[in-house]
Formats: C-alpha cells, structure tokens, sequence
C-alpha cells in the first residue's frame, strides 16, 4: 500500500484506502501540504521515474459514496496552496482565494476539495530539483514530459485516494489544459470539467513568446546545462523569461494605462527607466526567489506540447470524446489565450453556453476578477 503523509503532522486516515504513513521529514513542515507516495511513473518519452511523489492540499471531506471530490489546477509558476495566507514555509499567499471554502464557490461543506502540485513543479512534487535514484538532483536528466504525462500522474494520485469519478476538475491557464485533458483523455472519470483561458492545443505564437523565455534560462552562464544544483542556477536569465510572460500575462490597454511612458526614480545611482521596466523586472526578481528555473522550463515544454487532438484525429475528434459537462470561460482582453481558443473548446458537444468574462487586466484577469471567476465556478458545480 503507498503512504499518504503531511509534513510535521499526522497520517491522513480519512481520505482513501490509507491506512498508515509517517510524518515527512521534508523542509516545508507547518504548511498544510501532503504528500503522496506513488511508486512508478512511465511518462511519454519512456523514461521510467521510480518514485513519484505529489504534493497536494486539501479541504472538506471525501463523502461515503466518494463522488464529491474536486480536483483544481493551477497555472505555470503555481502550486498547490489555491487559498490561505503566505507564511515562513509558504511563501504565497492562495493565488485563488475566495474559491474554497464553506459557502464559497467550492462548497466544503458539501464538496472535498484536493490541489495538486503539477508534475515537474518545485513545491513537494517530484521535478528537475528531486532526488533520482542516485540521489543527485535529476537536473538535467528530468524527462520532457507533457499535459497528458502530467494528468497520468494525477491519475495515479485519484487512483491512490480511492477517487474513480471527479465531481469538478477546474483549472486556469496552464491548469486549464489540464481540466480539457482529463475530460479528453479520462472522459468515465470526470462528471464536470471547467476550463478557464485557455485553449485546445497551444498555437505557433504561443510558441513563439514561449521560445525567448526557454532561450533565457538555458543561455544564463549559471545554467550548467540544467545541473547547477545546490547553487540557486540561472535566476537572472528565468528574471528575463518572467518579464517576456508577464508582458503577456497582461493587456496592451493595462499596461498603458497604469504605466504609459511614465519615468522610474532613478536607485542606487541606476540610470532613469521607464515604470513599466521597473515593473516587469519586479515581478522576475520576485519568481526567481520562489521557483526553480529547471521547473520553469519543463513546464513551458509541456505547455508547448499541448494539443488534445494529438493522436486522437484531431481537435475536434477530441472534443467529441468528452462525456463530461463542459463550462469554458475566456478573458476578452486575452492576449496569451484569445478567446477564440476557447471559442473552438467551446464547440465541443458536451460543452454549455461559452462564459465571456470582461476585463482589462488580459490573461490574469482569470485570477484578478474574482467575482466573475467565482461565478462561473458556481454555475458550473451547480452551487
């Protein structure tokens, strides 16, 4: 049987067909993540890893007849802490807070909510940082994985908890992607699937931005070909790829308008900069203090790789195969994701009326409107 544990408390012993675990002896102790011990993962490239653990938070609890969990997914640089405050061991605060919890959208009173850290992420979930079996960081060894590898592995974390059938997957962005894949590729194990910004396979120009950003972190001299553990590795070239995907995250019109073509103090005796520049090098400087630029690059991959219709006869032969109840949203100022990404999901037969949210933020505005974001997910769930 593999183990269920949280780090610095007790086993779960409600959730699942666990009956023991240990306490982990990992360096996040205090926060409220588990983690699961998974055994063996083939990941499409056919690179075996021999021990895959996910790391994972959760809230209310699996009912008798186990149909009321719900899985949420997080973007790129996320992970599994959705709500809650930022502390010592946490360094972020819940990057969707309002969602979870008792008579929030995500009804804990009646719904068993889990989040898991991506595959390949940085915070529990085995990625480049992890041991291999040697146990040297994989590094540089860490496969090319994809969604779809991603979601085996969060199959594998249901299949541990006893969970056959979601009640909700529901993801944004990156995690989005993941929401279409299960109801593509697992359509008898999701009953909803909620898609938010996002689209159906990522398209040559999401490509394009996402290539600068790659070329950044490998061109970085303390990259080392991926094997710079245990020194902090190419943070400053990972600080430029967070500039280039912030500029996307945002839209022309916010940007703009909250900055234009205003000057930035001069610092420390650095010369004058507009306060966009000051802006977009603030938000590098702060991923590179909470990420691991090997995850960073792994998961850009996997984003590159995503196309539901691969294998499948394509986008729309995989629409068709989706059985669960599809609520796609997009983000009217969305320069990453346009909404005719989403318009094409939406064309899936399973799918509801396509939910347009307004905004002028672009991409964030799935995580900056709240209230419209918790809208849709109540419709959705039926809450």
């Amino acid at each position: 049987m593999t183990s269920v544990h949280r780090s610095g408390g007790d086993p779960v012993v409600a959730v699942g067909p666990v009956t023991g675990g240990r306490p982990a002896d990992r360096p996040d102790a205090g926060t409220d993540r588990w983690f699961a011990d998974l055994g063996r993962l083939t990941v499409e490239d056919g690179t075996t890893l021999p021990a895959l653990t996910v790391a994972y938070e959760q809230w209310g609890r699996l009912n008798a007849r186990r149909d009321n969990a719900v899985l949420v997914l997080h973007a790129l640089t996320g992970d599994s802490h959705v709500v809650g405050p930022a502390g010592p061991q946490q360094p972020t605060p819940g990057w969707w807070d309002g969602l979870i919890g008792p008579g929030a959208p995500l009804d804990t009173d009646r719904l068993y909510v889990l989040a898991a850290n991506v595959l390949g992420g940085c915070r529990g979930t085995t990625g480049p940082s992890s041991p291999a079996p040697d146990g040297r960081p994989w590094g540089s060894r860490f496969p090319r994985i994809t969604v779809r590898d991603q979601v085996a592995a969060e199959v594998a974390f249901a299949d541990h908890l006893g969970i056959e059938r979601f009640h909700t997957v529901v993801g944004g962005s990156m995690g989005g992607m993941r929401a279409v894949e299960w109801a593509v590729g697992h359509p008898d194990r999701v009953a909803r699937s909620v898609a938010i910004a996002t689209g159906a396979a990522f398209s040559g120009d999401q490509i394009a931005w996402s290539t600068p950003q790659l070329d950044a972190i490998r061109l970085d001299p303390e990259f080392r070909g991926g094997d710079y553990y245990p020194g902090a590795g190419p943070v400053r070239g990972m600080a430029v790829a967070r500039q280039i995907a912030h500029a996307t995250y945002r839209s022309a019109l916010e940007l703009d308008v909250r900055f234009g073509r205003d000057p930035q103090p001069a610092v420390d005796g650095a010369a004058e900069q507009f306060a966009v520049q000051s802006y977009l090098r603030h938000h590098g400087r702060k991923l590179g203090r909470r990420f691991d630029p090997n995850s960073y690059l792994v998961l850009t991959e996997a984003m590159n790789s995503h196309d539901i219709g691969r294998g499948r006869g394509g986008i729309t032969a995989a629409l068709h195969r989706i059985t669960a109840e599809l609520t796609v949203a997009v983000v009217d100022s969305d320069r990453l994701f346009p909404p005719a990404q989403g318009e094409v999901l939406a064309t899936a037969p399973a799918c509801r009326a396509l939910h347009v949210l307004h905004s002028e933020y672009g991409h964030d505005g799935f995580l900056i409107e709240a209230g419209a974001v918790a809208d849709v997910v109540r419709d959705a769930v039926g809450n």
